[in-house]
């Protein structure tokens, strides 16, 4: 089944030249109610049930950049309500993280409890099998039900880089809409013959071919920029992006965060494929000036181990929950990783399922790795928390022993 011929979009606009607008400067409440206030909501939405999909999916606060700020969530459950539409808020997040936890961290439970929004663990029943009928490196998904049941979408992202795929925007924040430990199926396919782009961006340009939101709300209050999505550093912007193309809203996005939508592989992958616009001239940015609220993020940095003196981090095809927490670790806690591995200069680290070998005496962590487990230290886990890889490498000694696995 498709998603986007089962639900086609209430509303209108100009497919070749969409409108996007920006609001900057208020609050994150009042900045999403601007930028909603521009869209025909009522006319299209009264009376149907819509879906809020923020960005939800990890312990974290909205000042951290990482999740969602809950006002702005709180903006759209009151628009959509005097609008006459039902409302509920939903998240199906990382592996590990329980969606009711996270929603109480974000504080978006606090808001959606005084409004009597409410709030779906999307990951409760069974998933939706999707077909991708013109997918490249995927041909179906495991899609959460209630996305394909309610009549309109919204993707409620924080503005971020991201690790792998340059930005996490409107269109990747879909993502979070595949079912349970699926979301980590796109980080582990085979890169594709005669095709130069990473199989998982080309995997989130066929989810988008059926998994697209009717309407796109980017967080811009404080979004995260250089180890995004969740191991960077908290840029506040209070800004928020709104529009019906996620496209054409991903782009501006981009161009606000110093970026161009053509660097980012899924988007311009989507583009190519002409599932919207991504082409900034060809966008109706709301206001003129927009362009006054450019303010260029850092962007991931291409060799990770050269953050870390006495580190050498392996990464092949790990996804980005492994890989955030790895960093996190080694941000924190170098000094005491460094003083488990007494007598050596250096310390391996390995993550990811894409490597042949790895050498003797390396800490390899995640289930990813675990065919290497007999070359040092192993922790198992989709990912092990940091709590638990240094309590095992601290029972551990990798001088003398450097066979030690620890599942």
């Amino acid at each position: 089944m498709n998603m986007t011929l089962l639900h086609p979009t209430p509303f209108s606009d100009d497919r070749s030249n969409p409108h996007v607008h920006v609001a900057a400067g208020g609050s994150a409440y009042d900045n999403t109610r601007e930028v909603l206030s521009q869209i025909n909501l009522a006319a299209a939405v009264k009376g149907k049930r819509v879906l809020l999909k923020p960005n939800a999916g990890r312990i974290a606060t909205a000042e951290s950049g990482i999740t969602t700020n809950p006002q702005v969530v709180a903006a759209a459950i009151d628009v959509f309500l005097e609008a006459e539409a039902s409302v509920a808020v939903g998240e199906s997040p990382i592996t590990g993280v329980k969606t009711m936890e996270a929603f109480e961290a974000t504080g978006i439970a606090s808001v959606a409890r005084e409004r009597n929004c409410p709030l779906i663990d999307m990951d409760a029943r069974q998933p939706v099998h999707v077909l991708v009928e013109d997918g490249v490196a995927i041909q179906s998904l495991e899609v959460c039900p209630e996305v394909v049941e309610y009549d309109v979408v919204v993707s409620i992202p924080v503005m971020k880089t991201h690790m792998h795929t340059v930005v996490t925007l409107a269109v990747k924040n879909m993502k979070g809409c595949l079912w349970r430990r699926t979301k980590v199926d796109l980080h582990m396919l085979p890169q594709i013959e005669d095709m130069d782009d990473k199989t998982l961006n080309i995997a989130i340009a066929d989810m988008s071919s059926v998994l697209r939101p009717h309407l796109s709300i980017i967080d811009g209050t404080t979004g995260m920029e250089g180890m995004g999505p969740s191991a960077g550093q908290a840029k506040k912007l209070d800004l928020v992006v709104a529009g019906l193309d996620p496209f054409a809203v991903d782009a501006v996005a981009c161009s606000l965060m110093g970026l161009n939508a053509e660097d980012v592989p899924h988007l311009r992958i989507c583009a190519e494929r002409g599932y919207g616009v991504i082409d900034i001239s060809r966008i109706q940015v709301n206001p003129d000036m927009w362009h006054d609220f450019i303010s260029p993020f850092e962007p991931p940095p291409d060799n990770l181990s050269i953050q870390f003196p006495g580190i050498t981090l392996l990464d092949e095809n790990s996804c980005s929950a492994c890989q955030s927490t790895v960093l996190m670790l080694l941000k924190r806690h170098r000094k005491q990783v460094l003083d488990s591995f007494p007598g050596q200069e250096n310390v391996t680290i390995a993550i990811g399922k894409g490597h042949q070998s790895v050498p003797r005496g390396t800490l390899c962590i995640g289930n990813c790795t675990a065919q290497h487990k007999k070359q040092g230290v192993f922790v198992a886990g989709c990912p092990p928390v940091a709590t638990q890889i240094l309590e095992m490498i601290s029972e551990s000694n990798p001088e003398e022993s450097p066979d030690v696995q620890i599942e």
